[in-house]
């Protein structure tokens, strides 16, 4: 094990490792906050306004905003293709085996 750390991410990582519970819920934290940040950096990446983008897609900036907000649970596959499809990107998912438990 490492080291002491004042990380509150890696503090919470270490923790849910030890409770299966804590673990489900910090991955799906985890996955919001990706989705969110990868659909904000794209955007960005663009020069898009979020009322520009959500214009592109067929909704409004609220609903953009909330796609961007890591604590948004909403994220839908379909949603996504439509967002990368309005900046020339492509979704890209793959999996990933579990941390092996101690």
């Amino acid at each position: 094990m490492k080291g002491k750390t004042t990380d509150a991410v890696e503090i919470l990582r270490r923790r849910s490792m030890k409770d299966p519970k804590l673990q489900t819920l910090y991955e799906e934290e985890k996955i919001n906050y990706q989705a969110a940040l990868a659909i904000r950096q794209a955007r960005e990446a663009a020069g898009l306004t979020q009322g520009q983008l959500a214009k592109k897609i067929g909704t409004t900036q609220s609903v953009v905003s909330r796609l961007e907000d890591a604590d948004y649970e909403g994220h839908t596959l379909k949603m996504l293709e439509r967002i990368a499809e309005a900046l020339k990107q492509r979704v890209v998912i793959h999996l990933e085996p579990e941390p092996s438990r101690r």
